[in-house]
């Protein structure tokens, strides 16, 4: 679990590295807000056309060689990246890369939460869960400031791309030493029904699918994170080394909760934590959109991140806990459309939405569409109000 952890941690870091580069480069060629949603856009794109198959993939397959495979992918297209930025090329090429990367981390996705069970004894695991997003969330924090920080010194986006490419290939190198113990699934023929069968689990999973579309629309209208290269530039005033601030601060927030949660009993009333932690994060996406102190905006950002991390761990515990391991990379695949969909769709709506009415509008309507959200799931899923410990959900 060590060896998964830190790499995973050093992977991330790369991969915030890029998000960095991405939205500074694109904005400085482009002036575009259009442009930066589309950079979710096209990551999400693969992760709809190829959800299916990658959970029937996972299943089929040893889960520590899928995840090394995406991994190289993912590698593959940070270098393209480079080559491109390097070479000056084309803005599309930018896109056709992050397609690319986009499939990988598709593919990616579905393996490390399947793959995690065969590490972590059950007993231990929303422990180990509450861990493996503070260690993502502390990468998410390292990873924009370092992103920031070469950006801002070289000015050479190409070089933080090959930094992610190493970065990603370091977490090959550390799974090389991971051995699971994997449990003994059924064999899986190949058809529309099995691939189907983990979007047939959760549609039956009234809590599951509770938590998941909670989350999907909540990020939808609460995300900002396309827009930040505006505030940064435009708004706040502070450069490319207070982007990269304000793109970690969220996960400053979170990862002080997830060592919280990871050193405290398991939560006692997860299902009103749930959508107490979803509505405290729409408000604090209100307040920064309203924000014209950096302090502020960053204070706000902090706020949203711990509210989000409640918000991942309760439902990646539900998820596994709740899921038969023959069916686990279906349903990972499944529940890495919603998070894919809500993160890179919201992008784009934030950008589309700031195109036409500025970013201030976009970010504080937004907020207030998540407050919209989770007042309509407490109302259609009333089990989620009464769900008190995760356990109850186990299979």
């Amino acid at each position: 679990f060590r060896r998964y952890l830190a790499g995973n941690v050093i992977g991330t870091i790369g991969f915030q590295m890029q998000g960095v580069a991405v939205g500074w480069e694109l904005y400085e060629r482009t002036h575009s807000a259009l442009a930066l949603g589309l950079v979710g856009l096209v990551q999400v794109i693969p992760i709809i056309l190829f959800f299916l198959p990658v959970g029937h993939l996972v299943d089929r397959h040893d889960r520590r060689t899928v995840l090394i495979v995406s991994l190289v992918g993912v590698a593959a297209a940070a270098l393209g990246l480079a080559l491109v930025s390097l070479l000056h090329g084309p803005v599309p090429l930018i896109f056709g890369f992050l397609f690319l990367s986009g499939a990988c981390r598709g593919l990616l996705g579905p393996a490390k939460s399947a793959l995690l069970p065969e590490i972590v004894p059950l007993a231990s695991f929303q422990s180990a869960v509450a861990w493996n997003s503070g260690g993502w969330q502390l990468a998410a924090v390292i990873g924009p400031a370092l992103g920031g920080a070469v950006l801002a010194l070289t000015r050479l986006p190409h070089l933080v791309y090959v930094i992610h490419a190493v970065l990603a290939l370091a977490f090959v190198v550390l799974l090389l030493g991971v051995r699971s113990a994997p449990q003994q699934r059924p064999p899986v023929v190949a058809s529309l029904d099995s691939l189907l069968e983990g979007a047939r689990y959760v549609w039956r999973s009234r809590i599951l699918l509770a938590a998941i579309t909670l989350d999907l629309f909540a990020v939808l209208f609460g995300g900002a994170v396309a827009l930040l290269p505006i505030y940064a530039k435009d708004i706040l005033q502070v450069g490319p080394a207070g982007l990269g601030w304000l793109l970690a601060a969220q996960s400053i927030g979170a990862v002080a909760m997830t060592i919280a949660l990871a050193h405290r009993p398991p939560l006692q009333r997860a299902g009103p934590a749930l959508l107490l932690a979803v509505a405290v994060f729409g408000v604090a996406m209100i307040g920064f959109g309203l924000s014209r102190s950096f302090l502020l905006s960053v204070g706000m950002l902090v706020v949203a991140g711990a509210a989000d991390s409640v918000s991942v761990v309760i439902r990646m515990t539900l998820a596994q806990l709740g899921t038969p391991d023959h069916l686990r990379g279906r349903v990972s695949a499944v529940n890495s459309l919603f998070i894919g969909t809500s993160n890179q769709l919201g992008e784009f709506e934030s950008g589309a939405v700031a195109a036409v009415a500025g970013p201030v509008a976009s970010v504080v309507l937004g907020g207030i569409g998540t407050l919209v959200v989770v007042g309509i799931v407490a109302g259609k899923w009333p089990e989620v109000r009464k769900l008190k410990r995760l356990e109850e959900v186990s299979t």
